[in-house]
């Protein structure tokens, strides 16, 4: 079974992170197949939406596989690391379709950056959502990442959430509008978001598509440049011995360098 599965249910493209052992940790293959997916939906009118999930029951998707960043070695890994994670999600934001998470319990890292870029989202009371980066890993979001983030959520609450990492609960991501619905249950989210779906395909396509890209372009004028930023994170001795504390369950000792 693929760690990333995709099918059509109607006029919707249902996309669900396969990896429920991994509570969904995405690989770089997840995330070009994603990227994939979206940039090559048809425009015929034969799907009018997509539909984006976690399997397994207790996550959405819970940031990147750690166990890849152990090949970094140079500046130039991480920065083609950031390069390639902005490629997947511009490719979401351009996706010609609409495009919905629907997010059940953890939604983390990579995983609430892929929340963050889609055009709706809806979420179970379970949602748990951030980056906790600051606790964990030691690394950092980069610059257009964070320009999406404070747009949508506001660039107080987001330096915040990074600066304590503490994780938004349902309640509060429906009250600061990260969310516009939040469902009792796993059950009850899927099939609100199959009925949403459903109302979005009903909508004038090219409407949709120019609003999209509108904001996109908005958003986007907004971010500066950030590389010297993320080699001082991704090359420091924390970030590598975070990773490593994390993959064991230990605490990281950080000592800012």
């Amino acid at each position: 079974m693929s760690d990333l599965t995709h099918e059509i249910r109607g006029r919707t493209l249902w996309i669900a992170f396969n990896r429920p052992a991994a509570r969904n940790a995405l690989t770089f293959g997840m995330y070009e197949a994603l990227a994939d997916l979206c940039r090559n939906v048809p425009t015929d009118g034969s799907l009018g939406a997509v539909v984006i999930h976690g399997a397994g029951g207790k996550a959405f998707a819970a940031g990147t596989d750690m166990t890849q960043f152990r090949a970094f070695e140079t500046a130039r890994d991480a920065l083609d690391y950031e390069a390639r994670i902005e490629e997947v999600l511009t490719a979401i934001e351009k996706c010609p379709l609409p495009t919905l998470a629907a997010i059940h319990g953890a939604c983390t890292g990579g995983g609430a950056s892929i929340a963050s870029v889609c055009d709706l989202r809806i979420a179970s009371s379970a949602l748990k959502f951030g980056f906790p980066i600051a606790r964990t890993l030691g690394n950092c979001l980069a610059a257009r990442n964070l320009a999406r983030l404070s747009a949508l959520l506001g660039e107080g609450r987001v330096r915040e959430m990074i600066f304590t990492a503490r994780l938004m609960g349902a309640e509060e991501a429906q009250a600061a509008g990260l969310v516009s619905e939040v469902l009792e249950d796993e059950a009850a989210l899927i099939a609100r978001a199959e009925e949403l779906a459903g109302q979005l395909g009903e909508m004038a396509p090219l409407t949709l598509r120019a609003t999209k890209e509108a904001m996109r372009r908005n958003r986007a004028a907004t971010a500066g440049a950030d590389a010297d930023l993320i080699e001082m994170c991704y090359m420091s001795e924390d970030f590598r011995h975070g990773m490593e504390a994390f993959l064991a369950k230990k605490k990281p000792d950080w000592r800012g360098r």
